[in-house]
Parts: C-alpha cells; structure tokens; sequence
C-alpha cells in the first residue's frame, strides 16, 4: 500500500472526511486487534453537503470581489464601470468588514506572519529610496497607485483565508478566472484580433496585469498548476472536466503569447510538477507527455521559430534578444551606480544616462529590476520573499507528514503531546491541502522561471501565490496548536479558601 501524497491520489472513500460520518466518532477509532475502520460515505461530494456550512464573512466575500475584479477587469468590457473603481470599492469593504469583525472578537486588527512582514518591508523600502529617486514623485506614485494596495490586500487575505474550505474556494476563482482569460486569447488568436509583433502574438483580452504578452504568458504558467490540482483531484466529473478546460486554455493562450520567457517558465513548471506527480501516479505523467507531444505539431510554425531564437538569434525577426541583453546590463549598470538607493522604484524606464541604448525601456527581469530600482535592500527583501514562499510549501508537507504518517506507522498509539490527527484535519481536507501544496511548488517555479524576463516586482501574481504558499502552513498550525484552557476553582473551593481565610484573620 503507498502513502497517498500529492493531488489527493487514491479512491474516493480515501478523501471524505471521517467527522462528517453519522458514525465517525465510533468507527474511525481503531478497535483491540485490528486496524480502524474507515467511515462509509460514497463521495466527496456528499462529504461537502454533510460538512457543517461555514457562517457568512464578508471579509472573505470581498475578497473574492476583489480577485474577480482584478483578473476579469469588467471596466474594460463596460467602460461606465470605470468610474466606479470596483477593486478599490471592493477592497475597501473587504478591510472595513475585517476590522469590525476581529475588533468584535477582541483580536488584534490583523495576524503578523513572517510574509507578511516581508511585504511591509518591501513597502518600506520603495518609500525610504523614494528620495533618492530621480523623479520622487514617480517613485511615490508606484507605492500609493499600487503597492499600498498589494499591502492592504495581502492584509486582507492573510486574515480571511483561515480554512480549507476557504482556500479551495480562491483557488476555484483564480482558474476559472485566468482559464477565461485563457479562453479570450486563443479566441483572439484564432480570429486574428488584439494581435502584436505584425500579428503573430496575441495580447491579453484585458488591461493591468495580463495585457503585456510576456505577462499574459506568465500569468498563465503560474496558475496552470492549480487548473491540474483541481483537474486530478477526486470529486464531481464536471467541475474535473471545467478544470481541464481551463488548464487547456491556459496552455493554448501560452502558445499564443509568443513569449519565450513563457516558453521557459513552462518547461520548469512541468519539470517540477512531474517530480510531484509520478511519485504517486507515474501513469498521469506519461499520459501527460503522450498528450504534450499529440498536441506539439498544432503549434504554428511562427511559434516554434520564435522559440529557436532562444539559441539561434538569426531567427530573432525583431532582434529583441539583443534588446534584453543591453537591457540586463544596463540594470545592472544602474545598480552599480546606485547600489544603496537604486534609481527608484518605476524609474528605471525613466534613468537616461549617455550612453544608454535602450531607454524608456524596463529591465525585463525581475531581480535587476529591484537591484536597479531599490538596491541591495530591495533585492535582500524581494529574496525573502522568494524564498519564504518555497519554505512555506516545506513546511506545509512536513506537518501533513506528521499528521499523516507512513502506512506502516498507522496502526501504532500516537505518543506524546498535542492532538490526535483525526481531530486536528479530516482525510478530505488533509488530502487537499497536501495536493494544493504541491501545486504551489510548481506555480513558484514557473514564476521564479518567468520572472527572469518580466518586470513584476509589484505585480499582483507573485502576491497571490504567496498567499496560496503560505495559507496551508498556518492553517495547520492554527489547527495543531495545543489548547490550554484558563483552571478555574470551583465554587466549593472558593468557599474553602474564603473560610480559612477567614480563620487565619480572627
């Protein structure tokens, strides 16, 4: 028997879980001589219907509005609701919703964890280099119009995002969001509208994050890993088919970006995935390759050939190969001139010294961005950053690895202090959690992948995946965390103590 691990692998029955059973707390506890029995329920989704049903948090309900308004844009379709600014309305509800309720409850106004820490920290940094800036102004314009509300908003969804179930759900909005958007591009392609570079790429359906093609294409690689969780988890055949849907469209909107940075990220998403995958069910990963390598020749040829520019710059038609690597050095030339301020945050377009070949230009890669913008503290942060979303994912499993021994460990008598597993995480939500977290991983590689040729230091992406990376780590602390209540004397002891008192006076 192997250990069911990523993608909640294993049959149906595996992944309900045991408290929703109207005999759950009799007949998982194991009996003398034998092993425990499981609880006989027929699916997940009967497991979801029997869950107890979470109350109303409008702090979450916001969050939501928000993360659809920011990846769908309806401004750009229904121009009137541009006045309306929905993501800043949203986001402002969202907060004010969160303070009255934790207030409400005694809480502090917000959780501190070491991410969210490190997002202020970014924050502080764009503002304590704003004076150095070449254009102050424009340096403050990038934290009040954007970063400011990557702040406010993580804080949101550091606070809200505090169960499975409410994890599961951002998870369903950010696919079918970006699987839409997937849609919109290869419908565009298809048509030949919204078109770039003399009509061989396409541009995304919407502004802000996903109008950029390299972007479009990044955006695309980092989510792709959660349309394949959702696809190959057990539960309803067509919320799997609409998930492998919108991973097709995914994949199809990457092939029409043209973006090679896309090409790369994508390759090192599937590698990382792969690895997550064909420990459990090597099967899916040759169907996968066999699928992969159906679909190679529907690519246009134009793609393949911008692909080849990679290594071979004589197929570079608009030689912006040779653009990027004048690019890269002269970021890195701004960080050498600048190594403790940077230009600014926004201003590398803007810093324009003789010499400079290809001005009004961002540097198109993320780390020489910040080195050239903030400088060496901005770089410090941002690989926090980095590297605290890969940990959360590493820390995630090695709980679920605690909670969820081998199954040759299973039958033995937990020892020692804290919960028993069943009461700390059902089997549905431990199998979730453990799927989502390999998703993650994969979604962080391609990122990190595709950031090496976009600017996307402030963007919204890499935020939202931190949330994802961390959001099951502290939701298994919170879970596993050792209650001790406050030991309170009883009334009798009360008047014991208060007679002796008593007692001792006279």
């Amino acid at each position: 028997m192997k250990e069911r691990l990523a993608f909640g692998f294993g049959s149906r029955r595996d992944a309900v879980p045991a408290a929703v059973s109207g005999a759950s707390a009799s007949s998982t506890q194991p009996t003398q001589g034998g092993p425990p029995s499981r609880p006989d329920v027929g699916s997940v989704a009967s497991a979801r219907r029997l869950a107890p049903a979470e109350p109303r948090d409008w702090a979450f309900t916001w969050t939501l509005i928000f993360t659809a308004v920011l990846f769908l844009r309806p401004q750009d379709v229904i121009a009137p609701l541009e006045f309306l600014h929905l993501a800043e309305l949203s986001a402002i509800a969202g907060l004010t919703a969160l303070f009255f309720s934790r207030l409400s409850r005694g809480q502090p106004i917000t959780r501190m964890t070491p991410e969210f820490m490190g997002v202020i920290a970014l924050g502080g940094v764009i503002l304590l280099t704003a004076p150095f800036s070449i254009w102050i102004g424009g340096s403050i314009k990038v934290f009040t119009d954007l970063y400011v509300k990557v702040i406010l908003v993580y804080l949101l969804a550091v606070n809200v995002i505090d169960s499975p179930r409410r994890l599961e759900r951002l998870t369903w909005l950010l696919v079918l969001s970006v699987g839409y958007l997937g849609f919109r591009a290869v419908l565009d392609y298809a048509r030949g509208v919204n078109m770039v570079a003399r009509g061989t790429r396409v541009a995304g359906a919407v502004g802000g994050i996903m109008q950029n093609p390299n972007d479009l294409a990044l955006n695309m690689v980092a989510l792709l890993p959660l349309a394949a969780f959702m696809a190959m988890r057990p539960g309803s055949p067509v919320r799997r088919l609409v998930a492998a849907f919108c991973g097709v469209f995914m994949l199809g909107a990457i092939v029409a970006s043209g973006s090679r940075g896309g090409f790369i990220g994508f390759c090192a998403m599937v590698v990382a995935l792969g690895v997550f995958v064909a420990r459990q069910r090597p099967i899916v990963v040759v169907a996968g390759m066999m699928a992969v390598m159906c679909a190679l020749p529907l690519a246009p040829s134009s793609y393949w050939r911008r692909i080849a520019s990679i290594t071979d710059s004589s197929k570079d038609d608009y030689q912006s190969s040779e653009a990027r690597r004048e690019l890269f050095g002269e970021s890195f030339d701004a960080f050498v001139q600048n190594p403790l301020t940077g230009v600014g945050a926004g201003e590398f377009k803007d810093w324009n010294p003789r010499g400079r070949t290809q001005a009004w230009h961002e540097s198109h890669n993320v780390w020489l961005q910040v080195a050239a913008e903030l400088g060496i503290l901005g770089v410090a942060v941002m690989a926090f950053l980095v590297s605290r979303g890969f940990l959360a994912v590493v820390q995630t499993r090695r709980l679920l690895k605690r909670l969820r021994p081998p199954p040759s460990r299973r039958r033995r008598v937990p020892t020692g202090p804290g919960p028993e597993p069943s009461a700390v995480l059902s089997e549905y939500e431990a199998t979730l959690l453990d799927a989502l977290s390999a998703a993650m991983m994969a979604s962080l590689v391609g990122w990190l992948a595709c950031s090496l040729f976009a600017s996307v230091a402030y963007n919204w992406t890499f935020y939202y995946l931190l949330v994802l990376a961390a959001a099951p780590r502290d939701i298994l602390r919170a879970r596993m965390a050792p209650v001790t209540p406050t030991r309170r004397s009883s009334p009798a002891a009360s008047r014991l103590v208060r007679s002796l008192g008593t007692e001792v006076g006279a």
